[in-house]
């Protein structure tokens, strides 16, 4: 299999499975939600502030060290199990002795005990980080697409038989304990990978280099995007925190199931050819092509449909999310750039000049979420927009310096997006206006006709635009569709 089809084939399983992780668990949201409070998901975000934060560390970066690396030994996974194991009994036993305190500060005692609780994870990570890590270095992403599934199927299972027993919290947080009871032995027995120790100073020196550059920049990145949360928390409630989420995870799921599945095989793939500057600078700007061709549509629909879509899934208790959908709907190119911006980065060991980067964006979110906190919770999502625009230009102009490329660049693989969406747009804006009362009133009515216009439209702009950059993609797909319908298209 060459470079070309493992990349597609990669990107393909990535998709799948991302893609099919994000509907797994929107359609259990939509249950869970049903089922809790918004402030129950709130009580869960804030404690997944700290939980969070000390993952990255408890990870330290060096699963992607060892996907990153030209070569492996068996040694290194043993040095890497043996370094995460040893790193999570210990942060474990912080969170032990420090969840009082947090319960304290936060005025909740009920975070002392779902803290200790919660934390528990960290001792079960390194069996689970150690056979991903080898799945993902030899582009195995059939066999962890199945096992994710299998796991989060699992795990919602879990929540939603304890949310209807009326365990509150409890049941997102005991519920998620079943995951990695799950994939450990699967991911293990995919692999082909057993327990080792290694303590081999010298190699673990050079592991864990890597892997701290990738860990302070995740841990900054993590920060940046739950600065709102923490925000919040101390302000508006658990409430606010439960509403604004909500906005802000539907409008992130098209880019975590696009962008975020060609992300890990853009980074493996340039990893892997780093020596030549002209086959990366093509997939980094293909792939910037084809993401925002398949991924900006969604949020085009989602300037007409953000309110119908919160009302009509999760019910009116909800209706406030939808501020922040619609909001954080103008986002979506930055996330695109800031993304595949940031694979290359990583693969070229570019992550001391994005860390620089990061840093810069925390502190600007936290000013802009702050300035936007006296709006309200649509006032921070708008801030979020405007701290995402600053990160994607930073972190594209790392990129471009990084394989001698240049803005030109970027606007020419823009260009097949912005012609067919703008199609999409004007067609849905005009539909939206002969669209009879009894459909716009009723959300279900109005989702499905909008919907059903717009995806009609595209496709057959998609097909049938004379785009010169598109003309393989659109001969790939028009004899796809032949096959599928006897040779009759």
């Amino acid at each position: 299999m060459t470079t070309s089809q493992k990349i597609r084939s990669g990107a393909l399983w990535s998709f799948m499975g991302s893609t099919g992780s994000q509907i797994i668990g929107f359609a259990f949201g939509v249950i869970l939600a049903r089922m809790l409070a918004p402030e129950v998901f709130g009580i869960l975000l804030t404690i997944q502030i700290f939980t969070g934060i000390a993952g990255f560390v408890a990870g330290a970066g060096m699963g992607q060290a060892l996907v990153r690396a030209k070569d492996t030994t068996r040694a290194d996974y043993d040095i890497v199990f043996t370094l995460q194991l040893g790193i999570g009994c210990l942060i474990y036993a912080i969170f032990f002795f420090t969840a009082p305190l947090i319960a304290a500060w936060y005025e909740t005692p009920l975070y002392s005990d779902l803290i200790r609780v919660s934390a528990l994870s960290f001792l079960f990570r390194p069996f689970n980080n150690v056979p991903a890590s080898i799945l993902h270095r030899e582009m195995r992403f059939k066999d962890m697409v199945w096992v994710r599934f299998v796991s989060l199927i699992a795990s919602n299972l879990a929540c939603i038989g304890l949310a209807y027993q009326g365990y509150g919290v409890w049941a997102l947080i005991l519920g998620g304990m079943a995951s990695p009871l799950i994939t450990i032995p699967l991911f293990s027995m995919q692999a082909k990978w057993r327990p080792g120790f290694s303590l081999d100073i010298g190699r673990a020196k050079d592991i864990a280099r890597y892997g701290m550059l990738v860990s302070v920049t995740d841990i900054i990145v993590f920060l940046r995007t739950r600065v709102t949360t923490l925000i919040l928390s101390r302000t508006l409630g658990p409430a606010a925190v439960g509403l604004y989420n909500k906005g802000e995870s539907l409008a992130g799921m098209p880019n975590g199931f696009i962008t975020g599945s060609v992300y890990q095989v853009l980074f493996r793939a340039m990893a892997a050819d780093q020596d030549n500057l002209d086959k990366c600078r093509y997939m980094f700007f293909r792939s910037i092509t084809l993401v925002a061709v398949y991924g900006t549509p969604f949020y085009i629909g989602l300037l007409w449909l953000a309110e119908p879509l919160i009302k009509g899934v999760y019910g009116e208790k909800w209706v406030e999310a939808a501020g922040p959908l619609f909001i954080l709907a103008f986002a979506w190119p930055f996330w695109l750039l800031d993304m595949l911006s940031g694979a290359v980065l990583a693969a070229f060991a570019w992550l001391h000049r994005e860390v620089v980067s990061q840093t810069a964006t925390l502190i600007v979110t936290s000013i802009t979420v702050s300035i936007g906190l006296t709006f309200g919770i649509e006032g921070v999502a708008w801030g979020m927009v405007a701290a995402a625009s600053f990160s994607a230009i930073y972190m594209h102009t790392l990129a471009l310096r990084c394989l001698q490329a240049r803005w030109r660049d970027l606007a020419h693989a823009l260009t097949p997006a912005v012609i067919l969406n703008t199609v999409l747009a004007t067609s849905i804006y005009l539909f939206h206006l002969l669209l009879p009362s009894s459909y716009a009133t009723n959300d279900y009515l109005f989702i499905i006709s909008l919907g059903g216009f717009g995806l009609l439209v595209y496709v057959t702009s998609f097909l049938f635009l004379p785009i010169s950059s598109m003309a393989t993609e659109q001969k790939r797909w028009i004899q796809k569709i032949r096959n599928i319908l006897g040779g009759k298209f």
